[in-house]
């Protein structure tokens, strides 16, 4: 019988041993895994004109070409009036015909800069950051084009508001850029005075958020709207160094969140009560996984959110537990179909990474592979916020 040398047979079981205790532990290369994505998504991403809001007006918007607008989703107008004002409510119900050019226009920003973001950390070229600053250059700073850093318009309902505290939700894919930024800013594409700049509009638009009414009534929601709020919060005062910022955020996390908004079983009854229950509930346990990755510092008995737990045992671990089936089998869901979307979920839900990788949960990186990275559906797409989760992970850049 022929027999293997130690020297061969000793290398094969440490690999062996290697790849398996990987799995055990719960991880996944997320860039070898997303690294065709990432480029194809990119390069899509260096072709694109540069977009601004200016470049769209809207005629019912009382506020100036610099300002964003919106309409709220669920209003149509008012069957009983020859005008259709004042618009009525229809929740769950998108209107088609609301204006809604500056929110696309806003994602095809954000998510063409952390695809640029994305390829120039895996590849380090500098032609991905080049593109970049020149979208963000006209998007945040150029005085003709800027937008302006408040959404005081945003979610307006004709005949009863020029804009609302629920229209803040309307830049939540905005909290991909500061990543994006954060993984090319060495990068010579960056000057010191750009960067100086788009931190300098984040700034503003965080004492915006904190400070005006519409902010405030967001900021006190019930629901799924605070959590979205408090987010993009964590995340902007992450990239500005705003340290008493994040602590609000953490302490809105463990005193609010989490004892007020969760049910025993780790679920969300705000978002259950809604007529898009599924689509709610998996949007909300994503937004509140990604406070955990943004404020979580592993190891400290104050600022551990993944560790961070009620004497009733409700934290995120839980409320990951309770959904986890739902995202494996959507035909198990033991609530109503959503009205709208139903079928377009689930998509590859960010919640399952960040978990999984926290919780060294293999299950949950699993069923995150399977699933769709790129979701067709408009209303999935406007709801998932993460477009490329390798700006998220504290994985080092490739080197120059």
């Amino acid at each position: 019988m022929k027999t293997h040398p130690v020297s061969v047979i000793l290398p094969l079981c440490l690999l062996l041993f290697f790849i398996v205790s990987q799995r055990v532990r719960g991880e996944v290369n997320v860039a070898a895994l997303d690294h065709d994505r990432i480029l194809a998504a990119a390069t899509l991403a260096l072709a694109q004109a540069p977009v601004t809001i200016t470049s769209r007006t809207a005629s019912l918007s009382e506020g100036g070409i610099h300002d964003f607008y919106s309409n709220g989703d669920y209003w149509w107008p008012n069957p009983k009036t020859t005008n259709g004002l004042p618009y009525v409510q229809r929740d769950g119900q998108t209107n088609p015909g609301n204006f809604t050019e500056h929110r696309k226009m806003l994602r095809q920003l954000s998510d063409a800069v952390a695809a640029l973001g994305a390829a120039y950390k895996i590849t380090g070229e500098d032609r991905y950051a080049v593109k970049a600053a020149g979208l963000l250059q006209v998007f945040f700073l150029d005085a003709a084009t800027r937008m302006n850093p408040n959404l005081q318009f945003a979610q307006a309902v004709p005949g009863v508001s020029p804009g609302r505290g629920t229209g803040i939700i309307d830049t939540l894919h905005l909290i991909e850029v500061p990543k994006a930024i954060e993984a090319m800013e060495k990068s010579p594409a960056f000057t010191a005075d750009e960067i100086k700049g788009l931190k300098q509009w984040v700034a503003d638009y965080i004492q915006w958020l904190t400070t005006s009414k519409n902010g405030h009534d967001e900021a006190h929601a019930g629901n799924n709207h605070a959590v979205a709020y408090w987010l993009q919060v964590a995340v902007f005062a992450e990239f500005t160094g705003d340290t008493a910022q994040l602590a609000e955020c953490r302490r809105r996390f463990t005193q609010v969140f989490v004892p007020k908004q969760m049910a025993a079983d780790g679920s969300f009854p705000a978002e259950l009560r809604r007529t898009k229950p599924y689509g709610y509930s998996i949007f909300q346990l994503d937004n509140m996984v990604t406070l955990c990755q943004v404020l979580s510092v592993p190891g400290s008995a104050d600022q551990d959110l993944w560790a961070f737990t009620l004497p009733d045992g409700r934290g995120i671990r839980p409320a990951v537990a309770f959904l986890y089936p739902y995202l494996a089998d959507k035909s198990t869901w033991p609530h109503p179909p959503d009205v709208m979307a139903w079928d377009g979920w689930p998509a590859r839900q960010p919640a399952l990474l960040f978990a999984g990788l926290a919780f060294q949960e293999q299950k949950y990186l699993d069923l995150w592979q399977k699933l769709p990275a790129d979701p067709v559906n408009e209303e999935v797409r406007r709801n998932v916020a993460i477009t490329q989760p390798i700006l998220w992970l504290h994985t080092p850049a490739v080197a120059k």
